[in-house]
């Protein structure tokens, strides 16, 4: 674990004019961006910003998933939690660009800004993230307003987690699908049944694209999730991925 101490600027001390610190590595810390491609951790390299909840919970599975990640917080209790647990894990000011540069974030290509409560911090982070040009910028927004202002700042990817979550949760309770994935507004992804009236039919001869207006993108059968032919036999204990326009996948699961 490496530690850079700075000043928070979300938490500034009551009554003390701020001090400005000089932002200094502490401890060993290899950088994962530099170096020959050869000398670089195998898979692909993500900068998480940002180790709340949220953050946090996104770096570990990015490491479940294969990838490095380099994890940075302005706070010691999330830093110190994941020691051991990422690639890297860094105390650092992420709104001071020497800090960040000093941890060759600027030449990171992936980069998850997962700060969510402290708007002033997001912001200055996004601003700083752009401007270094880096591609693929992910950010969290808390609330519509938070992320208004980082579309502004020209980030693409904006994630809204409470959101997206209460909104997911919502079609499952309302609607008898298993699981439920809006790829977009306007588009989604239902897992649920067999509807009865469908029950033995080949695939084909259900019409569903024509007819329902959604395709059937892969079935679980016995346990085995398989591309199905258009001959394949619908069978009562088959698990189907259906998708399309949101109000007609949510229609087909409520054939159910």
């Amino acid at each position: 674990m490496a530690d850079i101490p700075a000043t928070d600027p979300r938490e500034p001390p009551r009554g003390e004019p701020r001090r400005r610190h000089r932002h200094r590595v502490v401890g060993a810390f290899t950088n994962p961006f530099t170096g020959p491609t050869s000398a670089r951790p195998a898979g692909q390299t993500v900068v998480v910003l940002g180790l709340g909840r949220f953050g946090a919970g996104l770096a570990l599975e990015l490491m479940e998933s294969g990838c490095q990640v380099l994890g940075i917080d302005v706070r010691e209790q999330p830093v110190q939690a994941l020691n051991g647990q990422l690639t890297h894990v860094v105390r650092a000011d992420t709104t001071s660009e020497e800090a960040m540069r000093q941890l060759s974030v600027h030449e990171a290509d992936r980069v998850v800004i997962a700060i969510g409560t402290h708007l002033a911090a997001s912001i200055l982070t996004t601003s700083l993230m752009i401007r270094f040009g880096i591609d693929n910028i992910w950010a969290k927004a808390n609330d519509d307003a938070h992320e208004t202002i980082l579309r502004q700042l020209g980030v693409q990817h904006v994630v809204h987690p409470e959101r997206d979550m209460g909104r997911r949760l919502a079609h499952l309770v309302r609607i008898s699908m298993e699981d439920y994935v809006e790829v977009e507004p306007g588009f989604a992804i239902v897992r649920t049944g067999v509807p009865q009236r469908y029950v033995g039919r080949e695939l084909a001869e259900t019409r569903l694209r024509a007819e329902r207006g959604v395709s059937v993108v892969a079935v679980k059968d016995q346990g085995e999730w398989i591309y199905p032919d258009r001959d394949y036999i619908l069978q009562a204990d088959d698990t189907l991925l259906v998708a399309g326009p949101t109000r007609k996948a949510e229609a087909f699961a409520q054939l159910n």
